[in-house]
């Protein structure tokens, strides 16, 4: 569930941060290793998007915090629905991996990367000119 909070810039400023170290830690992991990189893709996805909510005085919380994080993406953001779906699916994707073992398949990573990236670039272009 979202919940109005007060806006909290310096908490974004950090995630931001956090976000940032785990994109460049992404060029460092061999493509060999797809699961490790799509769950990073995805964590740097929520923590770009749940910084913007701070910026914006949210915060999600509850057990469909992260697809409600990503769901005000098109509130806050300039996202297309199919931008969110694709995330919505990555999310789903992660959360197997996580919590049932399902691996990602190379083939997976490949075909969503450019879109992933696009992605990620778009969001720390909106957050990083917020937190200007």
């Amino acid at each position: 569930m979202l919940y109005k909070i007060f806006p909290d810039k310096e908490k974004a400023k950090s995630i931001f941060k956090m976000a940032i170290n785990r994109e460049r830690a992404i060029n460092f992991t061999k493509i060999d290793y797809p699961t490790i990189i799509a769950e990073n893709y995805y964590e740097i996805v929520k923590e770009l998007a749940s910084a913007l909510l701070l910026i914006n005085g949210f915060k999600a919380e509850g057990g469909n915090a992260h697809k409600e994080i990503i769901d005000s993406l098109g509130k806050f953001a300039s996202f297309t629905s199919y931008e969110i779906s694709m995330l919505q699916d990555l999310r789903i994707k992660r959360n197997n991996s996580q919590y049932k073992g399902e691996p990602f398949d190379i083939s997976y990573l490949e075909s969503k990367k450019i879109l992933l990236l696009d992605i990620i670039d778009k969001l720390k272009k909106i957050v990083g000119d917020k937190l200007k």
